[in-house]
Formats: C-alpha cells, structure tokens, sequence
C-alpha cells in the first residue's frame, strides 16, 4: 500500500499509522465559525494523540435546490482556509469542482478533493493529479455513489499516469445509491478497495444522507440520519479503513447545509476516542 505522508506536519496515511481525522464544517458559513470548529476539533485531536485535519467546503455546487446555500465561493473560501490553517498550523482539506479550480486550490490546501459524483470525470482527475504532484499532496477521491468498490482501480491509474509510482491517492467511501432517497455502505467494499494499493477513508457524514428527502423543506433540500453517524465510522473502522472523514457543527439543526447529517461539537471527543481504539484493535 502507499505510504503517503505531508511532509510538513509529520504526518502519514495507512497502514501502520494513526487513524487520520478529516473534520470539520460541512460548508464555511463565516471565518469565525471556522476558527471555532477548527480550535475545538484540533483540542480534542491534540488530546487523543491522532493527527488532524480541517475540513471545510468553500462551494457546495451539488444542491438539491438553486436556492439552497452554497457556500463564500472560491476566493473568499481559500482565503477562510487559509487563516484557519495559520492559526492554528494544521493541513486543510477542500474539494474542487472544476479543472481550472484545481491549481488555485491546491495552493492553499493540502488534500484536494474530488467530488463523488465527478469521480470519473477524467479532466477533473488529471488536473487534481497535476496540482498535487507540484505540491507534494494528496487527492482525496469520494468514491461515486454509483460506482463499485474495485472499479476505482481506473480512478487511481489516471493519477498514476501523471504522478508516476508515488501515488497520491486515498479513496474515500461515503455509500451508494440505489434511488429511494437513501444511501447504503458496504464494508467490504473497504478492504476492496485497500487491496488496490491506497488508503481509505470513510466519510460517515455523508453515508448517512436522504437525499432530497429532508421533510423541513418537502424535498427541497437532503435530510440525515445523524444518529447513524457513529454506527457507519465505527464500523468501517473495524473494516480496516485509515482514516475517518466527519462533520461538526455548534447547532448542527441550524447548520447551511446538510445539518440532519453533521454531528454536535461536544460529540468530538467520545466518538473519536472510540473509533482510535477500534482502529489500534484492529491494526493489533
């Protein structure tokens, strides 16, 4: 498997590593929120030993409806992840939505990441793949709701056909779809993936999503299922995945975007300390 690490921060991806965290709002609604949320799920990080990482979207162009918030917008967005990462000196994960995004993105953050539904949008790919490569990053590929687990072998040759044997890939697992407003995660689809040769990530804020289904809105926007959050990282965590992907949110009901599926900032610290021991159990 590859062995990724950020330089920078000391930190490293898979196995033989410590679980890596990817935290924090679903989409930036203001820069002090995002220093909130960041300082606190930093804190708990800090006190569980496990490296870190802000998560936070500056475009949510996938929405159910053209009025639903999405987000500052690319140059306000990067300049938000950009304080973030200097107050408080951690990597920073975001993704892109076009070929022409990828470059400026990857100046300010870390991991880039590719959209589920865009996963196999070549152009998209190969322009991530570049972008990182001149910066010695990763690209964090969300795995298409309708793609099979070992279908996305041609996912990270297109990256390896611009990086070369040092691949920067980790996939991430967030479920499929099947219609019906739900979603559905098959484990094994975690171990599948692992035997391609990168590490994987489960994104359990987004596995739990009914989308278009969120009754406040008569459709008009994606319901959750924040209790399942838990359920979903715990178990692909005993799967074998490497790294957790989660979001948080001070009143998560009154969140901009996807609030029925992030989870409350004091729910932190006992989640992740329950999915740090499942993954050493597993790894022992």
């Amino acid at each position: 498997m590859s062995d990724l690490k950020l330089a920078p921060y000391g930190m490293s991806i898979g196995e033989g590593h410590p679980m890596v965290v990817m935290a924090g709002m679903n989409v930036l609604e203001s820069r002090d929120l995002a220093l909130r949320i960041c300082e606190h799920l930093k804190g708990v990080c800090d006190k569980l030993g496990l490296p870190y990482v802000f998560k936070a979207s500056f475009d949510k162009a996938n929405r159910s409806s053209i009025s639903s918030y999405r987000g500052p917008g690319l140059e306000e967005g990067l300049k938000i992840l950009a304080d973030v990462k200097a107050e408080f000196g951690v990597p920073v994960i975001t993704d892109y939505h076009t070929p022409e995004q990828a470059g400026p993105v990857a100046e300010v953050a870390e991991i880039i990441q590719v959209p589920a539904f865009l996963c196999r949008q070549t152009d998209l790919v190969v322009a991530g793949a570049e972008a990182v490569k001149a910066r010695d990053g990763w690209l964090h590929v969300k795995k298409a709701q309708f793609l099979a687990p070992w279908d996305c072998k041609n996912i990270i040759t297109k990256v390896g056909e611009v990086t070369g044997p040092k691949n920067p890939t980790i996939l991430c697992e967030r479920g499929a779809s099947f219609g019906y407003n739900n979603l559905v995660v098959d484990m094994l689809g975690i171990p599948v993936m692992k035997q391609l040769g990168v590490p994987v990530t489960i994104d359990a804020t987004h596995a739990v999503q009914l989308p278009g289904a969120d009754p406040r809105t008569a459709g008009g926007s994606t319901g959750g299922r924040r209790e399942g959050v838990a359920v979903i990282a715990k178990s692909a965590m005993a799967a074998g995945a490497d790294g957790v992907f989660l979001e948080f949110h001070p009143d998560p009901d009154k969140a901009l975007c996807d609030g029925p599926s992030c989870l409350p900032l004091e729910a932190a610290e006992p989640l992740l300390k329950t999915l740090k021991t499942i993954h050493q159990a597993v790894r022992a």
